[in-house]
């Protein structure tokens, strides 16, 4: 990736990128968002969503890739303390054209920690231009 949609093709595994949990973006995030949370827990599920957000943005900002129109599946498998890096990946599942100038592409998320056990995983819909 960047490519437009006839060039994407099934079972390809994208990079997101990689960021670490920033302790003093962890202890914020809990002040603000988590009442009851405490950072020695590790991230919220909330941040880790977030977390991945970022990475999934930052990645598809140069992609052909018009809209966003689903984010199923949500798991959290762990919260990632203080210093974890995570690294995102992102593997198309399938793909289905939708008239002549774009088509919807299904792809798995993950968010790894820094041993490639699972953080967060979901399923998105998208559309990308052909």
């Amino acid at each position: 990736m960047p490519a437009p949609f006839d060039d994407i093709e099934i079972g390809q595994v994208v990079s997101l990128g990689a960021t670490v949990v920033d302790a003093d973006d962890l202890a914020a995030f809990v002040a603000a968002f988590a009442p009851g949370w405490t950072v020695d827990r590790g991230a919220p599920d909330a941040m880790v969503f977030a977390i991945w957000s970022r990475l999934d943005a930052n990645a598809a900002s140069a992609w052909p890739q018009t809209k966003r129109v689903g984010v199923d599946a949500l798991r959290w498998m762990r919260n990632p303390p203080a210093g974890e890096l995570l690294r995102g990946r992102m593997t198309i599942m399938g793909k289905d054209p939708v008239g002549d100038g774009k088509g919807i592409v299904i792809a798995m998320h993950d968010v790894l920690d820094e041993a490639g056990r699972l953080v967060f995983s979901c399923l998105t819909r998208s559309v990308f231009a052909k």
